[in-house]
């Protein structure tokens, strides 16, 4: 069913996780307003940035939308007489750059609609909430049993990701939930086998991957259906947040901040295992594992969005793996981010950087042990363990697991290996990403370590030695020289003589007879 357009020929899929960074490199006073020139950079490429021109009251602006996300942002405040003097200027301008700073290195803000929009306008002015019904719209054109009942605005991260609350026509009480995205940058099947692999989900059965009751797609999009959960998701649980609201007012800020039991962190923890070793063994990159994509119906963790892989959408952690060369592999993925996830159900918040140093108590050293494999320093440098590993450990050993259900997920042989070779292509990307990552920050450490304090004088010290060397050679090769001058004129008068020999008998008179 082509419910949508194919993608122009030659566009470019951007990766939506590669961090913004803002720089404000200078200032202009208009009649009556300031205005701040940004120099906006995709990744560590400087070659891949571009100038955006900004005035308070942008700031301003974005900031006021931002207040959803419950956080105190340092935005400098208004001023309304003297706001044109230079000194004012200029202290606005670190202030502003300090907004910048805290709202780029934010995890889920650099990652939202409203600072993309912001930083980078070029390439996010479309208004893909109206592109996602129209393209829906389209859809039920052909499929009039469905009916749209509101958008759930806002309430992924994904920018180009959107979702409608659904019902069927003659079950009018039932609710369903549509998502509807677009391809990403690491679509690599052929629009054949994306389609026919899409088409298949719904026949995927298994006791931890949540049922999609409908799923089609073409050439640049996927819409699924699956039925509406009103206690949420497994992060909706753990920062106690209402499943409707928008991604940033319900996990920017948690009011409290409550890890899970011990007994559900085991149970959890062995249930997502489990469905991660079942997609391991049928060759079936996942790679999206987070507490927002695990559904919790009563004590049963279901896995979300299977169809992710497939349309090439990058993972919620990505700038976080991306640093560590040993995490390469879709499976190295999993585990890295199920040690995330392990972290959030333990702590009630996630780890304020990785790798983690040390780990805050926690209701048990088995729980610790799980997350030094796959969070820690040693863990992110060496390489993450399997997932058969994780099972083998004691925090997940002893559960017992109740289900009856057979898992089913039939895939032909030749969607196999058409994923096989997609699986291969995202890792052969990251690897590029890594190793580009990996050089940029050999290179960044060599240049601030050549241009520090300590190396300017150590380096001022060796010049001077090498100056003061340098004249004592010159010194010592001139009286050198001057001395081998004196010799050669003195030679030329007086020649050298031999040592005195004793003088040899006169021939004359012993002369032999």
């Amino acid at each position: 069913m082509a419910f949508m357009e194919k993608p122009p020929a030659g566009k470019v899929l951007l990766d939506d996780t590669v961090p913004l960074t803002a720089a404000i490199e200078a200032s202009q006073s208009l009649q009556s307003h300031t205005e701040y020139i940004i120099r906006v950079q995709r990744g560590i490429s400087v070659e891949n940035s571009w100038q955006i021109v900004r005035r308070y009251s942008d700031f301003d602006l974005l900031n006021n939308s931002l207040q959803i996300a419950g956080l105190s942002l340092p935005l400098p405040p208004k001023k309304l007489i003297g706001n044109m003097d230079r000194e004012f200027i200029a202290e606005r301008q670190k202030g502003l750059q300090n907004y910048l700073n805290v709202i780029t290195t934010n995890h889920i803000l650099s990652n939202c609609e409203l600072v993309k929009k912001f930083l980078d306008p070029n390439n996010y002015s479309a208004n893909y909430t109206e592109i996602a019904l129209q393209q829906v719209s389209m859809f039920f054109r052909s499929e009039p049993k469905w009916e749209v009942v509101e958008p759930l605005k806002d309430i992924g991260w994904r920018i180009r990701k959107k979702y409608f609350l659904m019902k069927i026509k003659n079950q009018p009480k039932e609710r369903l939930v549509l998502s509807w995205a677009d391809l990403g940058p690491d679509k690599y099947l052929s629009d054949k086998d994306f389609q026919c692999l899409i088409k298949l989900l719904p026949s995927c059965l298994h006791p931890y991957i949540y049922r999609v009751t409908f799923a089609t797609a073409n050439e640049s999009s996927a819409l699924l259906i699956r039925m509406f959960n009103e206690k949420g998701t497994l992060k909706d649980l753990i920062y106690k947040a209402k499943p409707k609201d928008p991604f940033l007012k319900k996990y920017c800020n948690p009011k409290k901040i409550q890890g899970l039991e011990l007994q559900q962190i085991k149970t959890y923890g062995r249930q997502i295992l489990e469905v991660l070793k079942f997609l391991h063994d049928k060759g079936f990159p996942y790679g999206h594992l987070h507490a927002s994509n695990v559904m919790l119906d009563g004590d049963t963790c279901r896995l979300l969005d299977l169809e992710n892989s497939l349309l090439g959408l990058p993972s919620f952690y990505r700038s976080y793996f991306s640093q560590f060369r040993k995490i390469n592999t879709l499976e190295s993925v999993d585990v890295h981010c199920f040690g995330h996830l392990l972290y959030e159900m333990t702590y009630g918040r996630p780890p304020d950087s990785v790798p983690v140093d040390s780990f805050p108590p926690a209701p048990s050293m088995a729980v610790v042990a799980v997350l030094e494999s796959t969070l820690s320093c040693e863990a992110c440098k060496n390489g993450m363990p399997t997932v058969s590993r994780l099972l083998q450990m004691p925090l997940f050993s002893d559960v017992l697991l109740t289900t009856s259900e057979k898992p089913q997920f039939k895939i032909p042989t030749k969607l196999k290996e058409a994923l096989r070779i997609a699986k291969e292509c995202i890792e052969k990307r990251l690897i590029e990403e890594q190793k580009q990552i990996h050089q940029h920050r050999r290179l960044t450490r060599a240049q601030s370590h050549h241009g520090s304090e300590e190396e300017r004088k150590k380096r001022k010290i060796l010049a001077r030695k090498k100056s003061k060397r340098s004249a004592l050679e010159n010194s010592e090769e001139h009286s050198a020289k001057y001395s081998n001058s004196n010799n050669s004129g003195s030679g030329a008068s007086s020649p050298l003589t031999s040592p005195s020999s004793p003088t040899p008998p006169s021939t004359s008179e012993h002369a032999p007879f």
